[in-house]
């Protein structure tokens, strides 16, 4: 920049008149209207989502999360490792759906009772010693009626003892990163080795509901009758919340009142953990009281759908030009409700990809945040392989990147 010293002659030359001095003054003035009108706006949108405090509930424990997402809705003392009672019961039916699936077992099975099975206290689905029952009507009474008599026998089919078959919920509990939770038993009844954690079985009760679809339905079913005995779910969000359509209760004198609840509105699934409560009522009153604020505070959006392309990279010395990223499994968001408007994303990716590139190599990380606060960091990897191009492709792309 070339400095000129401007003289007073020079400021008589360049003074505008009085009309253009005026119309000078009313922009200014309209651009420091705008400015405090803009600021103005800022706040009054940072102040339109507020979400208020979670509902004191009187739980040992809670834990509130979106079941698509996966975020933390509302919580208190998550990770206390404490007696989950007969909640036990999901990392039972968790490993009996993975012993279905790998055709360990099948529906229509004969499990002879044993004695053990029968004689096993607490809830009961009265089935008989020495009887044959079919495991999908053991399924339904360890499920619906929280049979201790059904766990046992269950137990005992997939692994020949119930200790055994302690040890492959644990292993399973292990690969979906329970940390807080130990099992000792199928049922649930107090040992001082089992615990478990509200997050732990908020994050079994999502596995469940996502990859066992075909059998969550048992979850919502209101009675079972077997042995001409018809007997209640003992969860009262059933016929309470529409919305409801599951999970599970738990009830010890160690462990208090537990419920696991599940409800689906408008697309949106909010998982509700509640440990400790001092009664039915209370665990059926707190966990309703949880759910209404999840869906009434928040709402999940889906981001993008596993396998659609978000972007194409440029992939030098490869046989395709470019190479499509995506995410393997659907992506979503939980916000504050009503602030969707406000989300970024921001996209970093190397500033030169080579070939060869494999499919689901990971090759850029998508960050989206709220108003600053980072919602999710997920990496977006190659939805299709791109391997080294020819000698001529890959000669071209050497000369043209001494020019990048």
């Amino acid at each position: 920049m070339k400095f000129r010293p401007v003289t007073e002659s020079t400021r008589q030359k360049r003074m505008p008149d009085l009309r253009t001095r005026r119309c000078i003054a009313a922009l200014r003035h309209l651009q420091a209207l705008l400015l405090l009108l803009t600021a103005a706006a800022s706040v009054a949108a940072a102040a339109t989502h507020p979400v208020p405090a979670a509902p004191s509930i009187g739980a040992k424990s809670y834990l509130l999360i979106d079941g698509n997402s996966g975020a933390e809705l509302a919580s208190f003392e998550p990770d206390a490792r404490l007696a989950p009672a007969s909640l036990t019961k999901l990392m039972t039916g968790y490993a009996l759906f993975k012993a279905l699936d790998e055709e360990q077992i099948r529906l229509d099975d004969q499990v002879t009772v044993s004695e053990k099975a029968w004689r096993t206290p607490g809830s009961r689905m009265f089935i008989e010693v020495g009887t044959r029952v079919e495991v999908e009507d053991l399924m339904k009474g360890m499920i619906i009626q929280s049979g201790n008599d059904a766990s046992v026998a269950l137990a005992e089919h997939v692994a020949g003892t119930e200790s055994v078959f302690a040890e492959v919920m644990n292993r399973y509990a292990a690969e979906l990163g329970m940390t807080g939770s130990h099992f000792m038993n199928a049922t649930g009844l107090p040992h001082a080795e089992h615990y478990s954690t509200a997050r732990d079985l908020a994050t079994l009760a999502r596995a469940m509901i996502n990859e066992f679809p075909e059998y969550y339905d048992w979850y919502s079913v209101r009675e079972f009758k077997y042995n001409d005995i018809t007997q209640r779910n003992r969860n009262r969000l059933l016929w309470r919340d529409s919305s409801v359509d599951g999970m599970k209760t738990g009830h010890t004198g160690d462990a208090g009142y537990c419920l696991v609840s599940a409800a689906l509105r408008d697309g949106m699934r909010v998982i509700a953990v509640v440990l400790g409560m001092p009664s039915p009522k209370a665990r059926t009153e707190g966990s309703q009281a949880l759910l209404n604020y999840g869906f009434r505070f928040f709402e999940t959006r889906l981001l993008y759908k596993a396998g659609e392309t978000i972007t194409e990279a440029k992939t030098w010395k490869s046989a395709n030009e470019v190479t499509p990223l995506g995410v393997p499994e659907d992506l979503y968001i939980t916000i504050p409700r009503g602030s969707y408007d406000e989300v970024e994303s921001v996209l970093s990716m190397p500033a030169v990809l080579l070939a060869p590139i494999a499919e689901g190599q990971p090759l850029a990380e998508l960050e989206v945040s709220l108003n600053g606060s980072s919602l999710i960091s997920a990496p977006l990897r190659a939805l299709k392989e791109n391997p080294s191009g020819s000698i001529w492709q890959r000669g071209r792309d050497a000369i043209m990147l001494l020019f990048e």
